[in-house]
């Protein structure tokens, strides 16, 4: 008598559902595997739909195949993983008792059981829809599939010069902008918060992002909420009211989350946490022993705070994939957490961050500092070196990262992965500032930026180095504080950009030791230059002479996201 054969039965696919099913079929051939998606198309990198819009990626279907630019479709599936894959089927609910789930194809209305003796559910997430009147003019979109990205491609064959309007200053919203620009559209993106990328970075850092925004002619509109989406007599959209304008459009894109689906899960009655996702165990296991879930449907465990966290990430869900798979066939596997990584390109800007920011670190209660270092990806005298402005978030007791933000033209990408490595094992600043990181000039300076960082962190711990953030030297301008903002850079410096400040005074550095004189002992002395390397050695000079209270501004005036005089 032949050994039962294990019935694998796959909810959803894109990215979790197909990578768990291919790993499957690679670990135990004999399994059948069973792929249920609502859809027409199997799997795809969603995540390259933005590029799709703006042209990078020609054809659709790019986004559906291999490396070696084969179709991922049913006919793949089926042939190469032997895969079977009920695509246009809606899954209706689950049997747990039975261990079976009903489902309906779309097109026919003939329902499906199938039996399981493990269920995987792959199922996603949904774009978050807004209580908005109008939502549903024509010329209103989403972008979560294929789907919604060629019904925004065929409409901005004729949008060239109109008018596009996106609602929500996160991800994709600033992705997609880039793809609207290119197409030669007018845009405006609408941000209720007080800064673009608010879930990501800090307002000091987003700073960056804004200024790179607007000197692509895009309007950003912030601390302003979106309350009617207007049309004209034929159905079409032709303006979005806000809170404090009116923005003329001919195309509305709304990108402000995305939601986990959870009704399938919920209705039958497997426990869903404390983010709204579904809540799974270190092998991505439901409360249920014989129900996995993975990707954007469920859960995460941050690996900072230790909390539960909802993160959707579509290399997240291929992640998930391969765990669930190795757990179902018997290769105990588990997903520890994410750090809330991202990264994303906004024109020229590159911008990656990890871990938690700022504001995150102090609502978890964390006695931290932060770094502020600016300085090119490559030797300075290297011709196409190109800034970068790192952002460290640092515990002070265990001397561990807690998280970073990167912004600027240059690599951005190297750096933040050395932070993603450091915090996943624990690394102490002190163990990064002696990394024995690549050097040779076209890569990176001779001590590397995120070194430079975390060697500006150790002095900061260790006493040495006193700094000053750029918000709290503002804060202290707006009520009228009496203290003294030394820059220490050249003249001709001065002349190109500065801080227009009363209590600005220009000593260049190499005349500070002269100048002592000049200065007031009892006042606070703020000091400063292009990325504060002259400001900390002002500080130092002046420690030495007896000045007692001397910081450096954070960054320099490279780093200052506030009003500056250029010549």
């Amino acid at each position: 008598m032949s050994e039962k054969k294990l019935k694998v039965v796959i909810v959803g696919g894109v990215a979790c559902g197909p990578k768990a099913a291919s790993r499957i079929k690679r670990l135990l051939p004999d399994a059948e595997v069973t792929i249920i998606e609502k859809g027409e198309l199997l799997s795809y990198a969603g995540c390259g739909l933005p590029f799709y819009l703006s042209g990078e990626v020609h054809d659709y279907k790019e986004l559906m195949c291999t490396p070696a630019g084969v179709v991922r479709d049913t006919h793949f599936f089926k042939m190469v993983k032997d895969v079977t894959v009920l695509n246009q089927t809606l899954v209706e609910s689950i049997d747990r008792n039975k261990k079976a789930i009903k489902a309906v194809n779309t097109l026919s209305g003939k329902a499906i059981d199938i039996e399981y003796d493990k269920l995987v559910l792959a199922v996603g997430g949904t774009p978050f829809i807004p209580p908005i009147k109008g939502i549903d003019l024509k010329g209103v979109n989403f972008l979560s599939t294929i789907d919604d990205a060629r019904k925004i491609h065929d409409e901005e064959k004729n949008l060239k010069g109109k008018n596009a309007v996106i609602i929500g200053g996160g991800l994709i919203g600033i992705e997609v902008c880039e793809s609207f620009v290119k197409q030669g559209m007018n845009v405006t993106i609408i941000e209720k918060m007080d800064r673009v990328l608010p879930a990501l970075l800090d307002p000091e850092m987003a700073y960056h992002v804004h200024n790179e925004l607007q000197a692509n002619n895009v309007t950003v509109l912030l601390n302003d909420a979106v309350v009617e989406i207007k049309g004209d007599d034929q159905g079409n959209v032709k303006s979005v009211k806000t809170t404090k304008t009116e923005v003329p459009s001919d195309l509305v894109l709304i990108a402000i989350g995305t939601k986990p689906n959870i009704t399938l899960a919920k209705q039958a009655g497997i426990t869903i946490g404390t983010t709204g996702a579904i809540a799974v165990n270190e092998f991505l296991c439901t409360s249920d022993p014989d129900i996995y879930a993975g990707g954007d449907c469920v859960q995460n465990i941050h690996l900072v705070s230790g909390k539960p966290i909802y993160a959707p990430m579509g290399s997240t869900a291929n992640k998930h994939g391969r765990v669930i798979a190795n757990n179902i066939c018997g290769k105990e596997s588990m997903f520890k957490g994410v750090l809330g990584t991202a990264i994303c390109k906004v024109f020229t800007m590159n911008v990656a961050r990890t871990g938690l920011s700022e504001q995150q670190a102090r609502d978890e209660g964390y006695d931290f500092i932060t770094v502020l270092n600016p300085s090119p990806d490559k030797a300075h005298f290297y011709p196409d070196a190109k800034l970068i402005i790192i952002k460290l978030i640092v515990d002070k007791k265990s001397r561990t990262l807690l998280g970073a933000q990167i912004v600027g033209p240059g690599d951005v990408a190297k750096r933040i992965e050395i932070v993603i490595t450091s915090i996943t094992n624990g690394a102490m600043i002190d163990n990064i500032a002696n990394y024995d990181l690549a050097y040779a000039p076209p890569f990176s300076p001779a001590m590397d930026n995120i070194i430079h960082a975390a060697n500006i962190a150790q002095n900061k711990l260790d006493g040495i180095g006193k700094s000053i953030p750029p918000v709290v030297v503002k804060e202290k301008m707006d009520i009228n504080e009496d203290f003294i903002l030394l820059d220490v850079r050249s003249p001709q410096e001065y002349e190109e950009i500065r801080i227009d400040d009363t209590r600005v005074k220009l000593i260049p550095l190499g005349k500070l030791r002269e100048s002592l004189h000049q200065l007031d002992k009892s006042k606070e002395i703020i000091t400063f230059c292009k990325i504060s390397l002259r400001g900390y050695e002002a500080q130092r000079i002046l420690e030495g002479a007896g000045f007692r209270n001397v910081k450096f501004l954070d960054g320099g005036i490279v780093c200052w996201p506030y009003k500056k005089f250029v010549k």
